[in-house]
């Protein structure tokens, strides 16, 4: 209580002070600052290492600028701010960029520590350095020159960084006292200024509260896990306490798992021998509560994610002693063949879990992206999905469930095949109704009422199909929806394909023109072409194309070769050889 009534009057300073803030006093805006260059120089993409670059630079900017150089290229001479040079705020911001450089670089090898574990030593060294920043900036800001929010926003700072060390640390008490003390600070700076500002310092109180409850968990609150779990529900505790979370989940799973034997599904119990098996068995109805209760869809996404990379894990657990089993089998004698093993059982039943959450998790993505869809064509100025992405989200779905219906142990389960069976109808019919939604934005009508049809088809054999599998339906989408929302559109496609076609006309006569086609040719369709009463008329084809014509037959003498002529030697006359003399009777006619 005497903190707060200490920021309380930090906050409220008297008219003496207000006058002395316009005159110049020295501030600076720690929190904003942190906050808008962390987002814009890597941090958001989890980029610690371009962020430690962007301090370095801005560090030597602002040196240069202030002309506050640590001695020339040739010699390093130390220079310390003090409270007597301390004229402009830029100092103040020199020595913030120091601990938020050292704090990034802290944070990259927290990074890096996860595959190489003596990092963690350079990175309780670099935090320690960052801490110790921030008490110089703490102390600086007690000048008399400094104003009261900048004060408070230090010793937020300051608080915050000590108990980053001594979370690493593990001295949970100390961790405690100081990110409550920086949460006070944060909640008292709220509720003083406007709202813009008032959000940033909320946020911050958001960052800090699951790192207090996990402390009080640790301390020996029993309750603080359940505070930790709610967190984890709504998306808080980001970065290295998601990871600290997800441990301490893990560690309760593992103290549960020695109880648990054996698992019983589709009529047949069995054993569970994999500690890893075991707590992600365990588990898995939390998991299913949480994302059934998630408050929003990123929040869900990520449970989702999480869900699906423990499975993962599991049935790559599982299979490594699938090997070795089978390795034994071949050893042994008495191979047993064709009946499915526990633990081959027990690997259908991981990859059916793991099968059906990414099912409900394209199902779920696929309910968003409908949702934005109908937004998008309410409002045709805003850009959002196209049923593409639908599609492409029940492909997946579909594929899944062919795999389940291939699962080993089951293909004589036939009430299972026919629920598996079933499920692929109802997804059918939505990626069906969802590609007939595509053709009608490229205004081909007649496809899109042919899928409908298509649409209507698969709903009748889903109707007749699950009365004998009642429960069945109770997962799967609502079938009598989606008949309703196909009769809608299929009124809606003929309305569209009526009005394109009262405005055919004129694109029919571009057409006409386009392709060149003569009156002569459509005198049955009525066509409004305004070319025909022109100077050039498209009345016919000129000149004409050729036809093809009959050819001229061609005769061919073949009994000419068997026809025996008479002869003609005595019709022929004999050329006599007189010579001149001869000739001369020839001419003048004496030999006739």
């Amino acid at each position: 209580m005497t903190a707060d009534k200490q920021i309380e009057t930090k906050l409220s300073p008297t008219e003496e002070n207000k006058e002395n803030v316009q005159e110049g006093w020295l501030g600076l805006e720690i929190l904003q600052i942190i906050k808008e260059s962390q987002q814009q120089h890597g941090l958001r993409h989890g980029d610690y290492q371009r962020y430690r670059g962007y301090c370095s630079r801005r560090l030597r900017r602002l040196r240069k600028t202030l002309g506050f150089k640590m001695g020339n290229r040739h010699k390093f001479v130390g220079k310390k701010i003090t409270v007597e040079i301390l004229s402009d705020s830029r100092y103040l911001l020199l020595v913030l960029m120091e601990a938020e450089r050292a704090w990034s670089y802290a944070m990259q090898l927290k990074q890096e520590a996860n595959t190489e574990p003596r990092k963690k030593f350079h990175l309780l060294a670099r935090l320690r350095k960052a801490a110790k920043h921030s008490e110089k900036l703490e102390k600086l800001c007690e000048s008399p020159r400094v104003d009261a929010k900048t004060k408070l926003e230090a010793q937020a700072y300051t608080a915050y960084l000590t108990g980053m060390v001594h979370f690493e640390l593990q001295e949970w008490k100390l961790a405690m006292e100081a990110f409550n003390k920086c949460k006070t600070i944060y909640e008292k700076l709220a509720s003083a200024f406007t709202e813009e500002m008032a959000v940033l310092y909320r946020q911050r109180v958001d960052e800090i509260s699951p790192n207090i409850r996990y402390c009080a968990y640790n301390i020996g609150d029993q309750n603080a896990i359940n505070d930790l779990m709610q967190m984890r529900l709504t998306g808080g505790g980001g970065g290295m306490m998601a990871e600290k979370l997800e441990a301490l989940i893990t560690q309760a799973r593992t103290k549960q798992a020695a109880t648990m034997s054996e698992v019983e599904w589709r009529g047949r119990s069995v054993p569970v021998k994999i500690d890893k098996a075991r707590i992600f068995l365990l588990g898995l109805a939390d998991n299913e509560a949480a994302i059934a209760q998630a408050v929003n869809e990123e929040t869900k996404e990520h449970l989702y994610e999480t869900l699906l990379a423990e499975c993962r894990d599991t049935i790559q657990a599982v299979r490594e002693e699938l090997k070795n089993e089978a390795k034994q089998r071949e050893r042994s004698s008495d191979n047993e063949s064709g009946k499915v093993s526990n633990l081959q059982f027990l690997h259908s039943y991981l990859t059916y879990i793991k099968l059906c959450t990414l099912v409900k998790r394209n199902e779920s993505m696929a309910h968003t992206l409908q949702a934005k869809l109908k937004e998008t064509g309410a409002d045709e100025n805003k850009r959002g999905p196209r049923p593409q992405d639908l599609i492409r989200l029940y492909d997946i779905i579909l594929q899944s469930l062919a795999e389940l219906s291939t699962l080993q142990g089951l293909e004589d389960d036939h009430t299972f095949q026919k629920e598996v069976s079933l499920k692929t109808l109802v997804y059918k019919a939505y990626r069906c109704f969802f590609i007939a939604q595509s053709y009608v934005l490229v205004k081909k009508w007649s496809e899109a009422l042919v899928l409908y049809e298509r649409v209507l088809k698969y709903a009748k054999e889903v109707q007749s199909k699950s009365k004998s599998l009642n429960n069945s339906l109770k997962d799967l989408p609502d079938i009598q929806e989606l008949i309703a929302e196909v009769n809608a559109e299929k009124y809606s496609l003929q309305a569209a394909a009526i009005l394109d076609t009262d405005e055919a006309p004129e694109v029919s006569s571009q057409q006409q023109v386009k392709d060149n086609t003569p009156l002569c040719e459509h005198l049955d369709n009525f066509h409004l072409d305004k070319t025909l009463v022109g100077k050039h008329p498209n009345l016919v084809q000129f000149p004409p194309e050729f036809q093809p014509i009959p050819c001229k037959p061609l005769f061919f003498d073949l009994a000419l070769n068997h026809v025996a002529f008479p002869p003609l030697d005595d019709k022929v006359e004999q050329k006599g050889k007189g010579g001149l003399t001869g000739y001369i009777k020839g001419i003048f006619g004496f030999g006739s």
